[in-house]
């Protein structure tokens, strides 16, 4: 009976009040929405405008350049170098971390002892941003003030001085930043799976191979699904970590994109209207990658 009555009384102010039914809705929206337009619709609409203009970073005239900015972005003697080491660098990162976090998950997920220290000392780079990494490894990648010094003058090489070199030392960084963060959403599916399944697979006399196969990975899809999108997306985008590190060197040979589209943008050519034209062929570049990885993981098993 108080039930009912409260009931109704909600009902009656609901009715009585001019905010009420969509209204209310719409309110509890606006900030969201006014912070969606204000930092990417604004933006967004701003770079399009820009990618179709003669758009000088300090002076000149502004008026429509179409389509020779998206030419002059495409045929950029750097474009397609770029464009293929970021590939390489992609898919590099993306096997290593998914592979490292998901062999980091199976080993915390048991009860053990060490079980709390092991994910805590497998985060704590993760709280470490990626700007104070990079500097980090700078100094201890430096032949004159790191802790390799001597063995590098003693055996002739360093770490970012080739372009194999600077390649593999940079995926030695995300690896050791992103290793724990992969880790812990490896470990958050993992955890999503019902032990009942395991029970079953282990009545039936399945082996540790056998489950990890036909039940762990087809469970985890969706856990896959959710870190390679984010392992590519974040690795296509990269910039910090090569911009402290190799600054696109030796001889351009750890340029990516992102790391193109600030040069054009900001130095040597100082022109936004070709970086602006740049950015957009990459946005629609991302949108087609996600969009076909989210379509090959949500494709129906077979039986």
């Amino acid at each position: 009976m108080a039930f009912t009555t409260t009931a109704r009384t909600v009902r009656r102010r609901r009715a009585r009040s001019p905010l009420g039914g969509p209204v209310q809705g719409w309110i509890y929206a606006a900030p969201t929405a006014l912070f969606v337009v204000a930092l990417f619709l604004i933006p967004l609409l701003l770079v399009l405008q820009m990618s179709g203009s003669d758009w000088p970073l300090l002076r000149g005239n502004l008026g429509w350049n179409l389509p020779e900015n998206y030419v002059d972005a495409v045929n950029h003697r750097l474009f397609w170098d770029s464009i293929r080491f970021t590939l390489q660098y992609t898919v590099i990162t993306t096997v290593l971390l998914i592979g490292l976090g998901l062999g980091l998950a199976l080993l915390v997920q048991e009860s053990t002892a060490w079980k709390g220290i092991l994910r805590t000392s497998f985060l704590i780079p993760s709280a470490l941003g990626l700007a104070s990494a990079s500097l980090l490894f700078y100094v201890l990648y430096s032949p004159f003030a790191g802790p390799f010094a001597d063995l590098m003058q003693t055996w002739g090489f360093t770490f970012l001085g080739t372009p194999e070199g600077a390649l593999w030392s940079t995926v030695f960084l995300i690896v050791w930043r992103y290793a724990g963060f992969y880790m812990l959403l490896m470990l958050v599916g993992l955890q999503g799976i019902p032990e009942d399944v395991f029970e079953a697979a282990r009545i039936d006399g399945a082996s540790r191979w056998q489950t990890f196969r036909h039940i762990t990975v087809p469970l985890l899809r969706p856990t896959f699904a959710l870190t390679i999108v984010l392992c590519v997306t974040g690795s296509l985008l990269a910039f910090d970590q090569f911009y402290i590190l190799t600054k696109g060197g030796p001889d351009n040979s750890t340029m990516t994109i992102v790391q193109l589209i600030y040069n054009i943008a900001f130095q040597g050519q100082n022109n936004l209207g070709i970086a602006a034209a740049l950015s957009v062929i990459v946005l629609l570049a991302l949108i087609v990658i996600n969009v076909v990885q989210l379509r090959a993981f949500n494709r129906p098993e077979e039986d």
